[in-house]
């Protein structure tokens, strides 16, 4: 018997989990018509696979029309939800897992110029910051429409094979009723706590009349909104108290802020560089005071930090979300005492940002999730003879390919011109606290290529010729790509890049200007290192309409309130154009993109972000005596298949900034897809 206080059972009603770690909902964005489609029913099942005691599936599934899809949300308003959501759930209880779904009416949270174009609905017609829109105010008929609508997606989630639901009120139609923000109603749903949670209560009444005791029923809830004018943590309480005593409710999920703002949702979904754990003692002030199970799940990253939050006793069941995005195995890995061999969510955020983009979550380490019906999880052995292989260039595409290939059972060796691997990511670690938490994806693969036997060596700068002479059957340039000032018109010699302040090979001082032209956290993040050392100023410059436009949702507001907060200076919408001396100083003369116009400023220092041009020396020496001319077959390459080839000489190929400046999550899927079938 294990003494882990995570691989612990435990009971929830009538519904006995067989460890104490779940998964919490959410829309990954999978999803295109309503109902479970393949790609999602893998995405879960591998949870289960992995051992996980509860994944939680669904977010935000809708009840209502008017209750728009924003991320490729399941729909529990019609009939048709009910048979793929049976298959669905037939496949996570074959490996022991429960499962229970989110259902919710979104409410003002939502948009109504997509879906049916029906208007948003809420309490009071009160905007909501985040999806910018005014929603009708709710009348008598309206609200209880929606509460049969509860009734019967209830019916709906019994006979798709669900243990339970949970209603989801986390700035949702349930809890905009609770914070006076979004409730100024004057009848009987207003006012009082009694008369804002009556909403809530008749939701409840409507589920269990529908259902009964057949299936579980809790809530996810906000603790402490954190908004001016919002709901305190001691109104909070009060609330989860009274439905606590209610009897219609099995078990309740804390959460942390509101999600009504973008500032809000930065920190419900806390990014890297944030204290673990940060909202576990909101919900243990919750458990302490309602006698249901709690459950709770934000940045709980790492099996300790849960075990410690188990054991204990701050909470009942420990939610690692984007832990399991990182790593579906979780719990396997416990159980055969591989603790050390779990990928770390390094809380990059990539996943959630990417649903705020308008696109499928990913996982920014893991190339498999999401994907699962074409990478499996576990790289499988090859079915033929062993191949010798070469990787040049150890950043995070060099080492997934080296790790694959020797999962796939072949000898491999992993040269680095550097003293250490992680390329790149060393960098990018360096800028902030932050920043810190990319390490961690280093990390885990070069702990892996240990345990694989990888030969890895360091402090080797090879050429073609030395390539050739290794005999290998297979070679995968991963040589990345370097900074290129080229596309200033003039004074190209006088600029430094990002890579030259955080590697420590320029010294910046004075009245500083960093030019942007890439839109993540690269050259935010230079701003916060430049800003904890000898600088004057900083101006952050960039052509696009956003400073950081491609940080949405958890990232963004905490860089703004970084570059705030040192008094950055923020100029979107121009160019860097040139460059030149003047009195020992910069001119450094910008463009405005929309009205042309130039300005001029003058600076000590000028810094640009303009991503990489490959380092490509190495692929054009070796691709003429390569057997495949270095071509990648692209059909072969999308769906994870093996590269056609002669078998006369050694194949070659080249992946990540290698090719084109792209990003760690494309270099990693890039080395992943290529390399597990060869």
């Amino acid at each position: 018997m294990s003494t882990d206080p995570l691989l612990e059972p435990f009971t929830i009603g009538h519904v006995t989990l067989k460890n104490r770690i779940f998964s919490s909902s959410h829309a990954p964005g999978y999803n295109t018509d309503g109902v479970p489609n393949e790609r999602y029913m893998a995405y879960h099942k591998e949870k289960a696979k992995g051992g996980i005691g509860l994944t939680m599936i669904g977010g935000s599934s809708n009840v209502s029309r008017d209750s728009a899809s924003l991320w490729g949300q399941m729909y529990f308003g019609s009939d048709a939800i009910i048979d793929p959501l049976l298959e669905m759930t037939d496949r996570i209880h074959s490996y022991g897992s429960a499962v229970m779904c989110q259902v919710t009416h979104m409410g003002r949270r939502n948009v109504s110029n997509d879906g049916d174009w029906l208007p948003t609905v809420a309490p009071s017609p009160i905007r909501e910051p985040m999806h910018r829109g005014w929603p009708k105010e709710l009348e008598k008929s309206d609200i209880r429409r929606i509460v049969d609508d509860f009734g019967a997606a209830a019916v709906r989630a019994r006979a798709g094979g669900l243990d339970g639901i949970e209603l989801c009120a986390t700035s949702h139609l349930i809890d905009q009723f609770w914070t006076p923000l979004s409730n100024r109603r004057t009848d009987e749903y207003g006012g009082s706590v009694e008369n804002r949670i009556r909403f809530t209560m008749e939701v409840l009444e409507s589920i269990r009349e529908a259902i009964g005791t057949d299936i579980l029923v809790g809530i996810r809830m906000i603790g402490d909104e954190d908004q001016i004018g919002g709901l305190t943590i001691a109104e909070s309480a009060d609330i989860a108290q009274r439905l606590a005593t209610s009897g219609l409710l099995d078990f309740m999920n804390i959460a942390g802020s509101s999600l009504a703002t973008e500032e809000g949702l930065s920190k419900a979904i806390p990014p890297s560089g944030t204290p673990l754990m940060p909202y576990v003692s909101l919900a243990s002030s919750i458990k302490e005071v309602v006698d249901l199970p709690v459950l709770h799940a934000a940045r709980i990253t790492d099996v300790a930090s849960a075990r410690h939050a188990i054991s204990a006793g701050l909470i009942d069941l420990a939610g690692m979300t984007r832990a399991h995005i990182a790593d579906p195995h979780i719990v396997a890995k416990l159980e055969r005492g591989e603790q050390d061999r779990i990928r770390v969510c390094v809380g990059a955020s990539y996943c959630i940002n990417r649903l705020h983009q308008g696109l499928e979550s990913v996982c920014i380490q893991n190339p498999a999730t999401g994907r699962e019906t074409h990478i499996p999880q576990l790289v499988p052995a090859t079915s033929g003879p062993a191949k010798t292989a070469v990787v040049v260039g150890a950043g995070p595409a060099g080492m997934e390919a080296a790790r694959v290939l020797a999962e796939r059972g072949h000898d491999v060796t992993l040269f680095e011109a550097q003293d250490r691997v992680g390329g790149q990511v060393v960098l990018a670690a360096r800028a902030s606290e932050r920043q810190a938490e990319l390490l961690g994806i280093v990390g885990w693969l070069e702990q892996e290529l240990a345990h694989l036997g990888v030969d890895v060596r360091l402090n080797s700068p090879v050429d073609a010729d030395d390539i050739v002479q290794t005999g290998s059957d297979v070679v995968i340039v991963a040589t990345g790509g370097a900074p290129d000032p080229s596309f200033l018109d003039a004074g190209e010699e006088l600029v430094v890049s990002t890579w030259d302040v955080l590697s420590g090979n320029a010294s910046v001082t004075g009245d500083v200007l960093i030019y942007d032209d890439h839109g993540s956290e690269h050259a935010p993040s230079v701003a916060e290192f430049l800003s904890a050392r000898a600088v004057s100023s900083i101006e952050l410059v960039t052509p696009d309409r956003l400073v950081a436009q491609d940080l949405a949702a958890t990232t963004g507001p905490a860089y703004l309130e970084m570059l705030y907060e040192n008094g950055v200076a923020m100029t979107p919408d121009h160019q860097l154009v040139r460059v030149e001396q003047a009195d020992g100083k910069l001119r450094a003369t910008l463009r405005n993109v929309h009205t042309r116009h130039e300005a001029v400023r003058t600076v000590d220092a000028v810094v640009y972000e303009h991503g990489v041009v490959p380092n490509s020396e190495l692929y054009e020496g070796l691709r003429d005596s390569s057997s495949n001319n270095g071509v990648v077959d692209i059909p072969a390459l999308i769906s994870g298949q093996t590269q056609p080839g002669d078998g006369k000489g050694f194949e070659l190929y080249r992946i990540g900034d290698a090719v084109a400046s792209r990003g760690i999550a494309a270099a990693m899927y890039d080395a992943r897809r290529l390399c597990q079938s060869i």
